[in-house]
């Protein structure tokens, strides 16, 4: 009895396995593969019908090593398409991702170059725009998180700002896509994008989120992060190096291995202490609440009341163009 379980458990593992397998490289072939859209159907069926013919030697015990030679060959196959997709600069990128930014440093100091100001009149129509700025980095005196809301309370993008008195340094960390290509999820697991730093004016970067996006609107939340300075500029100065590093080596965005908020946490590790991994970075919607229960974020309320003061679509709305836009969003904040 004992074995005949272990071998229906064995069995129900194999075939856990074999579908998962099989469906990650039917999606591989589907936006990876060579060829037309008809060749890459045809390979994906051929792909699927491996895989059931696999799954049945798992239960029949027929054919089976001619059939599991020629299954763990396609995979192998598979794998050399997936391993074969190199990531780019030189795409014809869509204008709010098209300059890449850059930073060079002379001591305290660190110019960041492109940084991105667009006058927008709505969120698809604007003036691209661009300017450097020189900050000093011992005067670096506030990081804060910005949570961006459109489908949910368990979904949302995170980004990080860097404050030096007026001036406000906006970091977003996303996928950069092309003209024939809008972002969704599913692709984003499957190496059609590339990772790019925006480095924006507050203006734009949270603006277009408060101001301009109706198509779903987002809720924009800021929290100022409880932390030691040594370690914002710690962050900041990791942000930067990467963002370098991308020029000359470019790399593939990941919806679930390299997005706004893993890399975050990615980029805090250079602090001792730093943030411990939780499925709440997973579910990013909940990641401004974890740092809450962490004690990085101010404590002298409940989380849902801080939550409610730290929503600044009415204040963006009021600010709008103002020149100090950052000031008014954080009026009242805590």
């Amino acid at each position: 009895m004992k074995r005949r379980l272990a071998k229906l458990l064995g069995q129900g593992l194999a075939t856990l396995c074999l579908f998962g397998a099989t469906a990650w490289g039917i999606l591989v072939i589907h936006y990876l593969g060579p060829g037309s859209t008809a060749i890459r159907v045809t390979l994906a069926v051929a792909l699927a019908v491996l895989g059931l013919a696999a799954l049945a030697c798992v239960w029949f015990r027929r054919a089976r090593g001619l059939v599991w030679l020629a299954y763990a060959s396609a995979l192998v196959w598979v794998l050399m398409v997936w391993h074969g997709a190199e990531p780019c600069n030189d795409r014809d990128w869509q204008s709010e991702v098209a300059v890449l930014p850059y930073a060079t440093f002379d001591g305290d100091l660190v110019t960041v170059h492109n940084i991105r100001n667009f006058d927008y009149r709505t969120e698809t129509d604007f003036t691209p725009g661009y300017y450097d700025r020189t900050f000093e980095l011992s005067r670096l005196d506030r990081v804060d998180l910005v949570a961006a809301y459109w489908m949910g309370p368990a979904v949302a993008h995170l980004f990080l700002t860097f404050g030096f008195g007026a001036d406000h340094l906006a970091i977003s960390i996303e996928a950069r896509k092309d003209k024939q290509r809008v972002y969704a999820t599913l692709p984003g697991f499957f190496r059609q994008y590339e990772l790019i730093y925006v480095v924006a004016d507050e203006r734009d970067a949270i603006r277009v989120r408060t101001n301009y996006r109706a198509d779903p609107p987002e809720d924009v939340y800021l929290y100022r992060i409880n932390a030691p300075l040594a370690n914002g500029r710690r962050v900041l100065l990791e942000y930067l190096r990467d963002m370098n590093a991308l020029r000359e080596h470019p790399r593939f965005y990941n919806t679930l291995a390299t997005n706004c908020t893993t890399m975050i946490l990615t980029h805090a590790a250079v602090n001792p202490g730093h943030v411990p991994f939780s499925w709440k970075i997973l579910l990013s919607g909940y990641a401004p609440e974890y740092l809450y229960e962490l004690g990085r974020l101010d404590q002298s309320q409940p989380f849902m009341a801080l939550q409610q003061r730290s929503r600044i679509n009415d204040a963006a709305k009021m600010a709008d163009q103002a020149s100090d836009f950052s000031e008014r969003i954080r009026a009242g904040l805590p």
